[in-house]
């Protein structure tokens, strides 16, 4: 059972405590929120007499309130309630307030939350946990870990409701020492064998990469759920240990379709595309049948071939209804180049979010459709209710640079701040160097670049020695290998291009410096790859690897398609020299 339902059913089923009724100033709920209320106690003659005979009156009252509030499903009927609660004198509830707390909570009124919660002058474990979940779930952590303080300063002690929520705020605090601390006072509590504030512990030790108090937690446990296994195996993976996490996702004995997704996941994540693919059919082999978490997992490491599989499952399971769903598959089919099929299924996504839309228009983008990405923007500022955000602009300023809109491009940036509130990002920068040293802008490319508020990083000092390797100037190429040699130095790539710049003047001197650059700094350049699904299996190909078992038959069919378009003689050539398919660097 899901802790927060078992924190509700708790609650339904708990004893109230005894209070004191206390007279505040009887004021309605305001459109903004909960009035403050000044707390006035009742006279002791007062409070004795609720106390006393008329106790029972009291809880019928408050039983009665109790019901209204159980069927209360909007903040304007809980203003209503919570005026009778305050004409009633029951404004030191624990229990009704326990009640608001949590509609507030449901509706996304925090504000109101804490007002209701602040007027109890001796708020019960009850309410302290109602009103830590709500800071919890509004990410105000911090007022968490100052609730729970609250708590022990009242010599109060949490109970298995409270610690998950705090420890979670310490997790995304990444606050170690406290969870340490807590974690020792869940020991002295007794509450050490209870699986929710176990799986919790777990989870804030792995946040916080503390992964061997994790694992002392989980060895501990006298029953291991899947939740435990779970989290140890996505902890891993997260920090690239693959082998922990496959191994001890190999030694779980009751897998569940999430332990499944995890470790999908994990390998996808790392690159691992074929293992990914592998564990996906493995997965059904086992008898665990797809749901659109591993639909979605399992996307970002598919060929075309197996996505257009995935959608056909997914329509006829009814997963095209979640967007979440529409969205992974887009951005495959854009991915895969196959840009039709991704506007068939953007058109179709029933409720498009800014992340439908942000794919979209990058994809487009990225496959040299840059008009119809500005077009799509348009568009999506026109017809749609949701605001771009930061990828959006992303994509339509790599469409802007990729299509020569250089005019447009830097309109659109300009908007970012001033029409959106967007703080533009060094990518977004990138862009704007990226879209006017492609234009052959490259003087103004470099004065943006002198004048931009971040850094430059590596990207955009190699997109500007690009440009100018396109467009012939040494001058500004020679300042971006400057940089590019402190940010980057082991990339060969940009030695190979600023040489052969050298080379094509006959600055014959400069070239040779580039090579004794290389040389003393013994650099290689990385090999680039390229992958394909074939059958059951993803083939690997490297850049110069003649190593491969079908070597021969991929060159005879290389020149076989080189001879179709023209172009045998060149292949034959660097076979000759090299012996494989690299291609020629002057050096």
């Amino acid at each position: 059972m899901d802790v927060t339902v078992l924190y509700l059913h708790e609650e339904g089923k708990k004893a109230r405590e005894p209070y004191c009724c206390s007279r505040h100033t009887q004021q309605p709920l305001d459109g903004a929120g909960f009035h403050e209320q000044t707390p006035i106690r009742l006279s002791t003659t007062a409070a004795c007499s609720m106390r006393g005979n008329s106790t029972w009156i009291v809880r019928e009252i408050e039983d009665q309130i109790f019901l209204q509030l159980r069927k209360c499903t909007s903040i304007q009927e809980l203003k209503k309630i919570h005026a009778q609660i305050l004409v009633s004198f029951l404004s030191q509830s624990s229990f009704l307030s326990t009640q608001i707390i949590n509609i507030c909570n449901v509706n996304g009124r925090i504000d109101c939350a804490r007002q209701v919660f602040n007027q109890v002058l001796d708020p019960n474990i009850f309410l302290y946990n109602a009103m830590i979940k709500a800071c919890t779930q509004s990410l105000r952590f911090i007022e968490v870990i100052d609730l729970y303080k609250r708590i022990l300063s009242r010599s109060k002690s949490g109970d298995r409701f409270t610690y998950p929520f705090v420890l979670k705020a310490c997790a995304r605090l990444v606050h170690h020492q406290l969870g340490k601390q807590i974690h020792l006072r869940i020991i002295t509590s007794g509450l050490s064998s209870n699986p929710f504030v176990n799986n919790s512990l777990i989870e804030m030790y792995a946040k916080v990469d503390d992964l061997i108090h994790a694992q002392k937690v989980f060895d501990e446990l006298s029953l291991k759920d899947p939740v435990a296994w779970n989290t140890l195996i996505s902890s891993h993976a997260r920090l690239g240990q693959m082998k922990k996490a496959i191994n001890i996702f190999n030694s779980m004995p009751n897998r569940t379709l999430v332990s499944w997704t995890i470790i999908i996941s994990a390998h996808s994540m790392a690159g691992r595309y074929s293992e990914a693919i592998a564990i996906f059919r493995l997965m059904q082999i086992e008898g665990f049948e797809p749901d659109e978490v591993s639909i979605v997992t399992v996307l970002a490491a598919c060929d075309l071939e197996l996505g257009k599989w995935i959608q056909l499952y997914s329509e006829k399971h009814g997963f095209l209804q979640k967007t979440f769903v529409c969205n992974a598959l887009i951005e495959m089919h854009c991915r895969c180049g196959s840009i039709e099929q991704a506007l068939q299924i953007f058109k179709k996504t029933p409720e498009r979010d800014v992340i439908s839309w942000s794919t979209m228009v990058l994809g487009l983008s990225m496959n040299g459709r840059g008009e119809e990405a500005v077009k799509l923007f348009v568009e999506m500022e026109e017809e749609s209710r949701v605001r771009p955000n930061g990828v959006t602009f992303l994509g339509l300023l790599t469409g802007c640079a990729h299509t020569g809109l250089v005019q447009q491009g830097l309109q659109y940036f300009s908007s970012m701040k001033e029409i959106y509130g967007i703080e533009p990002g060094v990518e977004h920068y990138g862009c704007i160097v990226d879209l006017l040293s492609r234009s052959g802008f490259i003087s103004s490319a470099m004065e943006f670049v002198n004048n931009m508020p971040i850094s430059p990083d590596a990207p955009i000092w190699g997109s500007l020695l690009s440009a100018c390797a396109s467009h012939g100037n040494i001058e500004v190429a020679a300042i971006a290998m400057e940089k590019l040699v402190k940010l980057e130095p082991d990339d060969l790539g940009n030695y190979v291009l600023l040489s052969n710049m050298y080379a094509g003047e006959k600055m014959w001197e400069e070239v040779g410096n580039m090579r004794r650059l290389m040389r003393n700094g013994f650099l290689k350049k990385e090999p680039g790859c390229s992958s394909i699904q074939v059958d059951d299996g993803v083939q690997v190909f490297m850049s110069g690897d003649g190593r491969h078992l079908r070597n021969v038959d991929m060159a005879d069919m290389l020149a076989m398609v080189a001879r179709k378009i023209g172009d045998f003689s060149s292949i034959e050539s660097e076979e000759e020299d090299n012996g494989s398919f690299e291609a020629f660097l002057f050096l």
